[in-house]
């Protein structure tokens, strides 16, 4: 069985910070999360086309090669993430055409 990795002390508690929101204003990090449901969207970052797969390989389908473009034919690690809220994705769906049960 292999070792799991030791947890390691977060950096507002090393630098003596009462909570992790007084550490991200005084360093200038903002995590904005969206309120209510999100949606993750995938794109390619060549032609900006949502029909991207993923390239499963070695034995028995087991491990991750990378992501393929079904539109333009791309093949690369680096796959473009996009978070909609739920207006925005079912905007997109109406733009695109997909039918909403």
């Amino acid at each position: 069985m292999p070792k799991k990795p030791k947890l390691k002390t977060p950096n507002w508690i090393l630098e003596g910070y009462d909570s992790e929101e007084e550490y991200n204003k005084k360093e200038g990090i903002k995590t904005k999360k969206k309120g209510g449901k999100t949606f993750k969207l995938r794109v390619c970052p060549k032609c900006q086309s949502d029909e991207v797969k993923v390239i499963l390989g070695g034995e028995e389908g087991r491990g991750s090669k990378g992501w393929e473009c079904k539109k333009c034919k791309w093949i690369g690690q680096s796959i473009e993430e996009k978070e909609l809220t739920e207006d925005e994705f079912m905007k997109y769906l109406d733009k695109k055409g997909e039918p909403v049960n």
